[in-house]
């Protein structure tokens, strides 16, 4: 079968080369549009997520107040259990049925260690600590703050990066009581330290004593010992003084603990020469200072349950976004006597 040819013109020609052109036009540009559209499409999309990371990120920062774990140094202490009942009462004004757990370290540095540590590995929000010793703990306090965890040491400084630090001033206590010494002495005599376990705040205290005692080159200290910051550890240290020195004008106890058990060594020894003061105002000191014929005459009074209120005060804003003007807060300190004892409230 012979098929005719049909001649194609120039023209002709021209016209089927700008139809491809038109097909391959359209072809690439939709192809390109789509391509942009589909970025665009995207583009919204992933702004949104690093949005809403962001916005989740800032929430988070701002957050609830749900646990808080108190380490002190001896629950059998009066000062550490008004801690304790310092950080219950301020979480209770708080609300929200925030835990608290208080332990106890038994002025054990191993001890303590563990016990932030597991503070820390329970998701504990606020960890607030009296420090056995301020150099020793760090490791333990940089774990919980690398974990993000709210820390604010009280009562006795640390050599780590707190979020806040609130004591008593304890030079000031340690000026105050010793002053009152000089003063009832009439700058001269015969004075014993009851020292206790090397913490910052009884540092600070014997060194305000020894400030006050500067003055009068006739005040003599003739014994500066560790009584461990106990009752016994008074009992102890003083019965062996009082063989040792057959006069004694005054006792500086650095906390009330160690200084009822100094006073407890003078009943036994039948010894009633000198007159004790101690710092804390404890139940247990006022109650020896309302005997009048009893050795123990002042305290350079804390308030304990008042620094913990203010560490979980402080706490809270932490976690909620709100820092401190200053992270060190300083509470000053009373001197109790037998004269202003009936205005004293005591813990």
């Amino acid at each position: 079968m012979n098929m005719k040819k049909i001649p194609i013109t120039s023209g002709a020609l021209q016209a089927i080369a700008a139809s491809i052109l038109t097909l391959l036009s359209t072809t690439f540009i939709g192809c390109t549009n789509n391509s942009q559209n589909s970025n665009t499409a995207t583009n919204p999309d992933t702004n949104t997520a690093i949005n809403t990371s962001l916005e989740s990120q800032s929430s988070t920062a701002k957050g609830k107040l749900q646990t808080i774990g108190v380490v002190l140094n001896d629950l059998g202490n009066p000062f550490y259990v008004a801690v304790q009942k310092g950080a219950e009462t301020q979480a209770k004004q708080i609300g929200g049925n925030i835990r608290v757990n208080a332990v106890s370290s038994a002025f054990d540095l191993n001890q303590q260690t563990n016990q932030i540590e597991n503070f820390t590995a329970a998701n504990t929000d606020l960890i607030i600590l009296s420090a056995v010793d301020k150099k020793g703990i760090k490791p333990a306090i940089d774990q919980a703050k690398l974990a993000g965890k709210v820390v604010i040491a009280i009562d006795s400084a640390v050599d780590a990066d707190v979020d806040a630090m609130i004591s008593s001033n304890n030079t000031q206590a340690g000026e105050i009581a010793c002053q009152y010494i000089a003063d009832r002495l009439k700058g001269k005599g015969s004075v014993v330290i009851l020292n206790g376990t090397p913490m910052d705040s009884i540092i600070q205290r014997v060194s305000g004593c020894k400030n006050s005692f500067s003055k009068y080159p006739d005040i003599k200290i003739v014994s500066d010992q560790n009584a461990e910051g106990t009752r016994d550890g008074g009992l102890r240290v003083m019965s062996d003084l009082l063989t040792t020195f057959p006069k004694i004008d005054a006792v500086f106890a650095t906390n009330d603990q160690s200084g009822v058990g100094a006073d407890l060594a003078a009943t036994q020894a039948r010894r009633k020469e000198f007159f004790i003061v101690g710092v804390d105002g404890s139940p247990d000191a006022t109650k020896a200072m309302e005997d009048k014929d009893g050795l123990f005459a002042a305290t350079a009074a804390q308030n304990p349950a008042g620094m913990a209120q203010k560490a979980v005060q402080v706490g809270n804003d932490v976690i909620q976004g709100k820092k401190p003007e200053s992270t060190e807060i300083m509470i000053p300190v009373k001197l109790v006597t037998r004269e202003n004892l009936s205005s004293y409230k005591g813990w």
